[in-house]
């Protein structure tokens, strides 16, 4: 009998929703939640034999918490993990990818399981990851697919579009009769007559980001500095990348009322930073937002500012800074932010 370890957020674990989504990296015996039906799917040679569950905030934000959760997935001794549904969920999707990849780099089969449009698709590289509706009110077509690619999966079966693959495929190099030019022209004459064929390499995707709505009043608002222009204290003790950025960083700036030529530079390397180093509040208003902040114009401003550099930064990370980011203010209660770009 295959062993399978199911991952699940605070939500479909049973924690609470937003109020929970600080819970941390836990187990619980057999199948849990969403993952009772996924066990019928799954069929009697097939057992969920734990549930490992976080907190959408610390799964998203921490690193530490997937090494936790792996380990814990780990003592588990699994034929396979499963993540998800997590549907169109953000930090879900990016939780649930980081757990495929954790567990296919140590040698142990995984599935994510999240819709076309999560951001966290990227994240997952080349672990398979099943497709799932979009919302929880598609969660039996969502498991249905996904115990399906597990069965197959555990059989030693490839998984592909056809059983619901997305995300990065590894290309194989094959022979073909037919070479590049001519299978281009057939694509271009297809598409001409109206039909809509994809091509043989898959366009990048990009994000569609919905705005969030306007602050309602800004005077009851905690404000949040956030800057991807590399302005780090001098010195840049936290070795912040001037270029292709792999990590962002965070700093206080709890009782100071700007910040100051000489405490203060950019690293950045997309742009001269001559100017904006005589007077780093060009760069963090920070001298202004403290200004906002007596005359009573905004609530409070946050303690501390994330700062990343975003000079060649790849999609991937730049849309884990983000999500990481959102993680981190939501939970110390952020109402707005106001990002600084260069």
């Amino acid at each position: 009998m295959s062993r399978v370890v199911h991952y699940l957020n605070q939500f479909f674990a049973g924690f609470g929703g937003e109020n929970a989504a600080s819970t941390p990296p836990g187990v619980k015996p057999g199948a849990v939640g969403p993952g009772k039906k996924l066990q019928e799917l799954l069929g009697t040679d097939h057992e969920i034999v734990a549930t490992v569950y976080c907190g959408d905030d610390l799964a998203a934000a921490n690193l530490e918490s997937i090494a936790t959760i792996l380990e814990l997935i780990a003592q588990q001794r699994p034929d396979i993990v499963l993540a998800g549904p997590a549907s169109t969920s953000g930090r879900y999707g990016v939780a649930c990818a980081r757990v495929a990849v954790g567990a296919e780099r140590a040698g142990v089969a995984a599935l994510a399981s999240m819709h076309p449009e999560n951001p966290g698709l990227e994240d997952a590289g080349t672990a398979p990851v099943i497709a799932s509706g979009a919302s929880v009110r598609e969660m039996g077509a969502s498991l249905e697919r996904l115990a399906l690619a597990a069965r197959k999966r555990l059989a030693g079966e490839s998984l592909t579009e056809a059983d619901g693959r997305i995300g990065a495929i590894p290309r194989k190099n094959v022979l073909v009769e037919r070479n590049a030019a001519s299978r281009a022209v057939d694509l271009l004459l297809v598409r001409l007559r109206g039909q809509d064929v994809p091509a043989e390499v898959p366009l990048p995707r990009f994000d569609h980001v919905t705005p969030a709505p306007p602050v309602a009043d800004p005077r009851t608002a905690v404000i949040a500095l956030v800057t991807e222009s590399g302005l780090v204290p001098m010195g840049n003790p936290d070795r912040l990348e001037s270029a292709r950025a792999t990590k962002w960083l965070r700093y206080t700036i709890e009782g100071k009322a700007m910040a100051p030529a000489g405490e203060y530079a950019s690293v950045h390397g997309g742009y001269s930073t001559v100017w904006a180093n005589q007077d780093p509040n060009r760069l963090l208003p920070l001298d202004v937002a403290r200004e906002l902040e007596h005359e009573g114009a905004i609530g409070r401003l946050h303690g501390e500012y994330f700062v990343t550099t975003g000079n060649g930064t790849t999609v991937p990370n730049a849309r884990r800074f983000g999500v990481e980011w959102a993680a981190e203010l939501r939970r110390a209660g952020i109402t707005a932010a106001i990002l600084t770009a260069t």
